[in-house]
């Protein structure tokens, strides 16, 4: 069996050591990178770094390479290689499940404000706050670039290029992060609005918490709809159990 794992996240890591155990001797994994990260935390098992050349390219990536089973365990935000995907696996009729982390919840004391693209967050923001922690990545610093008037710490792994904000410090950091750390940056650089994409999980969550308490307003970008018809686990513990029900 060979199992290809569209990775770069902590859950396509964790589910490539699992896998490394569990899966029978012969059994193949192979875990694909984007390549948009210069120093990526490489799993268990076989690694390939780029991309395949759209759908079509994936789908004879599958073919030519005997794949059983896709997974695809990219980051909730990667909408464009998901539905590539979608299209690759029904074209060589390979199955298909995405490993998704679950999304954040709003508590008491939160003041969050959704939108739907990062265009949104930041016609959003001049109604917000001046001084503007952006956690959204590097890859969409553009949609932000007209706002010369607020002054932005945006926090990335690595550094940005292309259009930015004007009044810009970057700060390069890569999670965990903690609560103390985040009540800190929050302090010391006197945000007063956080814009986060709805990623999920532990790593990056506490800067919502230091956000509610110092009663700063969160603009959060919804994640995009994973494929119509693609089943969705949350963990990679249940990927593994549907891979056993494939070829149980």
């Amino acid at each position: 069996m060979h199992v290809l794992v569209l990775g770069g996240t902590t859950e396509a890591r964790r589910l490539a050591e699992h896998l490394a155990g569990a899966l029978p001797a012969g059994a193949r994994v192979t875990s694909s990178l984007a390549g948009r990260v210069a120093s990526p935390k490489l799993p268990p098992g076989e690694v390939r770094v780029g991309g395949f050349g759209g759908a079509e390219g994936l789908a004879a990536w599958l073919r030519t390479h005997r794949v059983d089973a896709l997974i695809d365990a990219t980051h909730p935000f990667a909408g464009t290689i998901s539905f590539h995907a979608a299209s690759a696996a029904a074209a060589a009729h390979v199955p298909l499940l995405a490993l998704r982390r679950p999304g954040w919840v709003p508590t008491d004391g939160d003041r969050w404000h959704p939108v739907g693209s990062l265009a949104e967050a930041a016609r959003a923001l001049p109604g917000l706050g001046q001084r503007v922690f952006l956690t959204t990545g590097r890859m969409g610093l553009a949609a932000f670039a007209g706002l010369d008037s607020q002054w932005f710490l945006m926090r990335s792994v690595d550094a940005p290029d292309g259009p930015h904000p004007a009044r810009m410090e970057v700060l390069l950091d890569r999670g965990p992060f903690t609560l103390d750390g985040e009540r800190e940056l929050i302090r010391r650089h006197r945000i007063d609005v956080l814009v986060t994409k709805d990623s999920g999980g532990d790593a990056t969550a506490p800067k919502l918490t230091a956000a509610r308490e110092a009663g700063v307003p969160v603009v959060v970008v919804r994640r995009p709809p994973v494929p119509d018809g693609v089943p969705v686990v949350p963990t990679p513990e249940l990927a593994v159990d549907w891979l056993s029900g494939l070829h149980g």
